[in-house]
């Protein structure tokens, strides 16, 4: 197993840093609903306590990693592997320094549940 891949089998997934995303990045990746609930729900969890099969939203999995994969593009999430698990964390600390009051307004907003795949 190569240093890139991970005891499932996986690669490890690439993570950006906040600093290094742009506010235009930042805000493409909090504009899809799907991916606001995702933001939402790990807001309201402990870090690492959500694994990726573990959000009640309506897309299939391929399109639930891309929604992951563009989280961490833009430096809202880290992933890290748990066994046969992907579990998650927000970034909140490090996408607040980086864009402050930001997250904030985007989770005081009322959710939308009204999105189909």
């Amino acid at each position: 197993m190569g240093t890139a891949e991970t005891a499932a089998g996986r690669g490890a997934p690439e993570h950006r840093h906040p600093r290094e995303v742009p506010l235009q990045g930042a805000l493409a990746a909090l504009a899809d609903p799907v991916r606001l609930i995702l933001v939402r729900e790990l807001a309201a969890s402990r870090d690492w306590e959500r694994s990726c099969g573990s959000f009640d939203v309506p897309v299939r999995k391929a399109a639930l990693s891309h929604h992951f994969a563009v989280l961490r593009e833009a430096g809202l999430i880290e992933q890290r592997d748990s066994g046969a698990r992907r579990v998650n964390r927000l970034r909140r600390a490090e996408f607040d320094a980086r864009f402050p009051g930001l997250l904030d307004l985007v989770l005081s907003e009322k959710p939308d549940r009204s999105i189909a795949e």
